[in-house]
């Protein structure tokens, strides 16, 4: 951090080797056993080291994808998962929600119909008061 200005080197990631194929056999090598040349044998540990590493990146790159294919599998039950949940919280959201409002609605009809109520009673209180004050003066 001593020059924050400079641009940091970011490395590219390394490309895929690409496999050779396998190796045509020479049946003219004798390989490591008796009665082969001095020459023969440096011939056969070539071809043989070639073929091992080359079923060593065939069995690397098997792991490699079983790996990646388990590690998306992992992701999509993931994602699954998390969806249940995530839906199962909207529904008691939206219940909760429409159980506010059916109450909010109820006790403002009950409010308004209280509200007629105290109205018509007022009203009929004061009619029985001027039906009464009408009965006095009779």
């Amino acid at each position: 951090m001593d020059h924050p200005e400079r641009p940091v080197p970011i490395p590219e990631p390394q490309k895929e080797r690409v496999i050779a194929p396998p190796p045509e056999f020479n049946r003219n090598v004798m390989g490591s056993s008796a009665g082969a040349g001095s020459g023969e044998f440096h011939v056969y540990r070539h071809i043989r080291r070639r073929e091992y590493a080359r079923q060593k990146y065939i069995a690397e790159r098997a792991r490699k994808e079983e790996k990646d294919n388990a590690f998306h599998e992992k992701i999509e039950e993931n994602k699954k998962t998390a969806e249940q949940r995530t839906a199962k919280k909207r529904a008691k959201r939206l219940k909760k929600k429409m159980k506010a409002k059916i109450k909010k609605t109820t006790d403002a009809k009950a409010s308004t119909k209280g509200t007629k109520l105290d109205q018509e009673e007022e009203e009929d209180d004061a009619g029985d008061n001027s039906a009464h004050s009408e009965s006095c003066t009779d």
